[in-house]
């Protein structure tokens, strides 16, 4: 199918970290099938992802999945326009394993291969919602990045401000492990810090104050083990009030700690584009935390931005933004096929900026 048909199907695959999934979408926003499979309890008694295991499941699980895809979407591989994959940032034996099988359905169709930028699914999924119009601030956070970044079209993004250590996802989990909370972090934080009192403990709010965008929380998870040892110490263990007003403090410290960085960033994008009303755009796995949520879009209203987020479903790794990614890109250009590409565990998506966080052969992290 091309493009300038009346409607154009694309295939979309995320094996970048521990689910596994596939989705097929539209371009007139309609996800027509989208399956996802956890490998949660597999990980969780490790308390973090085993990148040999979750490479394993990918390979026992895709070709399942994508059969049942195409049985969900009542279409066959010959009506799809593309075969999009997560191609990087990830883990590496998870990559080669979506990457792989896209490019040999690829090649077997003869269907172009659109290799995506896990991060761009992240950042276009508000847009396979709702129609929401380019330039946009992006506040991307996710259990490996955080970053701002101003989005002014596929492909083109500049980076405004980034983590300097720990991402925000990364904190959460770490925070979890450290009070002995179930994997994953994000969700467990959540459910106890709405049971406790965020003002108990004094926390530091990393960053705060400072002219620039960077994000740091490493600070802040140092702090949380200091707390729960201090706990310990004076009650011999760690109480579940304690456990719950530690993960509201914590959780009261991330918010503030992202809405000032926010703050610097909604006035550096002005100075851009202009004092106009322009969309904030909230993307990863963190932006399901519904507290945050609240306190991003009391800044963007604040701010006279309009407040955009995906479903908490797609909030997550998944599929549909593959799909949907992949689809933004070859609409732009029908001649793509990037059979070429090999997976990369780094792939930041403003390639100019100085690195922030790794560099060497791999290349940058953020």
């Amino acid at each position: 199918m091309h493009p300038s048909q009346d409607n154009l199907l694309v295939l979309g695959i995320e094996t970048s970290c521990d689910e596994t999934a596939v989705a097929i979408v539209d371009q007139k926003r309609t996800i027509l099938a989208h399956n996802v499979l956890s490998q949660v309890d597999d990980h969780a008694e490790y308390g973090g992802v085993v990148p040999e295991i979750a490479a394993r499941q990918h390979i026992s699980s895709l070709d399942h999945l994508i059969r049942k895809t195409l049985s969900d979407a009542d279409t066959t591989i010959d009506e799809l326009g593309a075969i999009a994959a997560t191609t990087g940032p990830g883990l590496v034996g998870g990559l080669m394993v979506g990457v792989m099988t896209a490019k040999a359905i690829a090649a077997a169709s003869r269907k172009p291969f659109v290799a995506v930028n896990h991060l761009e699914g992240h950042a276009l999924t508000a847009r396979l919602v709702e129609e929401i119009a380019f330039p946009y601030l992006l506040l991307l956070m996710s259990g490996g990045h955080c970053q701002l970044l101003a989005t002014y079209g596929v492909g083109q993004y500049e980076r405004l401000g980034s983590t300097i250590d720990d991402a925000a996802g990364e904190a959460f989990d770490k925070t979890a492990k450290l009070l002995g909370l179930p994997y994953p972090g994000g969700p467990a934080v959540e459910r106890a810090a709405a049971e406790g009192n965020p003002d108990r403990f004094d926390l530091p709010t990393p960053m705060l104050g400072r002219p620039d965008c960077d994000f740091s929380f490493s600070g802040l998870k140092t702090a949380v083990r200091r707390t729960a040892e201090a706990c310990v110490e004076a009650k011999g263990a760690l109480y579940p009030d304690d456990r719950a007003d530690i993960c509201a403090g914590f959780q009261q410290a991330m918010g503030r700690c992202i809405t000032d960085r926010l703050a610097n960033a909604i006035q550096m994008f002005r100075e851009q584009v202009g004092t106009q009303e322009v969309p904030l755009v909230v993307a990863g796995g963190v932006a399901a935390n519904k507290y945050l949520r609240s306190e991003i879009e009391a800044v963007a209203t604040a701010n006279n931005m309009t407040f955009h987020a995906p479903p908490l479903s797609l909030c997550t790794d998944n599929g549909a933004m593959i799909a949907w990614a992949g689809l933004e890109r070859f609409a732009l250009d029908p001649t793509i096929n990037d059979k070429d590409i090999s997976p990369r565990p780094r792939w930041p998506l403003d390639q100019k900026a100085a690195p922030k966080v790794g560099s060497g052969r791999k290349g940058a992290k953020a």
